[in-house]
């Protein structure tokens, strides 16, 4: 299956968590580094769902196999859900974890910590040559921190706890983060559907 996507990361994430929930070997993922280049489409809708939607019709026609991408980011409370789609480029440049969270605490400096909530949410698509359409959603709640902690993940891993926990989504060890992220969640959702589509 292709994963609609240049983020090595984000391939190595998706590939240990459909392992985990379908058996090692079950699904190959390959990137958009695997395949004969096209241009990626511009993630012009205003939903994560439709973002994630885009990607997915799009990788599937070019490539001509089923076809996951995900549209996921931050969500916070005191900034009425912004971030949202915006959340790889909120400072700009798509991708600079640093200028992101330098920018998101800086407009949240001063709230109280009891108005800091947070989510992290994420919307799976996957779309077969043939048509089929399948969204899934995960969501992980939480809440900001007032400066990062940790250095493992991405994003905006190291300012995030997630409810229920006391170490930042980049203080957890992988196998711990998969199994309350939001990525994960709707990963092992789409798990269910390949597993009962018998989408291969």
């Amino acid at each position: 299956m292709l994963l609609a996507t240049n983020n090595a990361k984000k391939l190595v994430e998706l590939q240990r968590i459909l392992d985990g929930a379908l058996g090692g070997g079950a699904i190959e993922l390959v990137s958009l580094r695997d395949v004969d280049q096209y241009p990626e489409p511009a993630e012009t809708g205003l939903t994560f769902a439709e973002n994630a939607l885009l990607k997915a019709r799009e990788g599937a026609s070019r490539t001509g196999l089923p076809a996951i991408a995900d549209d996921s980011g931050i969500t916070v409370e005191a900034l009425n859900g912004m971030p949202g789609v915006l959340s790889a480029r909120w400072a700009g440049k798509h991708g600079d974890d640093t200028a992101n969270n330098e920018l998101l605490l800086a407009q949240i400096s001063d709230f109280a910590d009891e108005n800091r909530g947070a989510a992290f949410v994420c919307a799976v698509a996957l779309v077969t040559p043939g048509g089929r359409e399948h969204l899934v959603e995960g969501r992980q709640p939480g809440h900001l921190l007032r400066a990062p902690r940790g250095s493992g993940g991405f994003g905006y891993d190291p300012l995030f706890i997630g409810e229920g926990q006391e170490r930042t989504n980049a203080e957890l060890a992988p196998a711990e983060k998969d199994a309350i992220s939001h990525r994960g969640k709707a990963l092992r959702a789409l798990a269910k559907v390949i597993a009962k589509e018998q989408i291969r």
